[in-house]
């Protein structure tokens, strides 16, 4: 299988090209310019492995939730070049690619609690089973006082930026005794392995289902 995957939900700017079981990637953090360099770090990893778009079996992306525009670009960037290659896509949640980060990270670990910052004083943040494929109830966008811990025996653990932007979130998860890990972000290689069963499988879908999710409808109304 030939899979390209991009996101841009967050301030990770990634992109990674799987061929069969080898990944070559490129991750950026930036504040902002993603456009200007998501397009670029396509076309590096493209020549690198010397694929053509035309060749790939589908494209994936993180569709959200994450911000308004980076979620948007990554869904109409994916859309615009499957249109174009006449091939089908596969929407990735950006929480769950954090879940399967962990997941890789701590084979122990039961649960995983996903908080990415949502700005506007708040948070995104969904509950997932041990593998980080599964998860375990909605997507949310709340207050951080607000997210629910999860319930059950296991050791669990629980990541995303959005510890670091509630201290007192990160605290109340490790007083539960979660492990912690606050520094990661959603990134392509992670899109892309949630992605392949889903090709292997022949789930892909047409390019006009790119859409983003944003979990925060207001915002996504307000933007129209």
């Amino acid at each position: 299988m030939k899979i390209l995957a991009l996101d841009t939900a967050t301030e990770a700017c990634s992109v990674a090209l799987g061929i069969g079981d080898s990944c070559i990637e490129r991750y950026v953090e930036l504040e902002r310019g993603h456009a200007e360099h998501l397009l670029p770090m396509i076309d590096a990893v493209l020549a690198e492995a010397g694929v053509a778009l035309t060749s790939l079996d589908a494209i994936a992306f993180g569709r959200g939730p994450g911000g308004f525009t980076g979620v948007r670009l990554a869904a109409s960037v994916a859309q615009g070049l499957a249109f174009g290659c006449g091939i089908g896509v596969v929407p990735v949640s950006n929480l769950a690619a954090v879940a399967r980060h962990v997941c890789r990270l701590d084979p122990a670990v039961a649960r995983v609690l996903v908080v990415n910052d949502a700005r506007m004083r708040e948070v995104y943040w969904a509950h997932f089973d041990h593998d980080g494929v599964r998860p375990a109830g909605a997507e949310h966008v709340s207050a951080a006082a607000d997210v629910r811990l999860p319930e059950g025996a296991g050791p669990w653990a629980a990541a995303g930026r959005g510890l670091k932007a509630w201290p007192e979130l990160a605290e109340r998860c490790r007083a539960s005794g979660a492990s912690l890990y606050p520094d990661l972000l959603p990134r392509a290689s992670e899109v892309l392995a949630l992605a392949k069963p889903d090709v292997a499988a022949g789930k892909i879908l047409q390019p006009d289902a790119a859409l983003p999710v944003y979990v925060r409808d207001n915002v996504a109304i307000s933007s129209l």
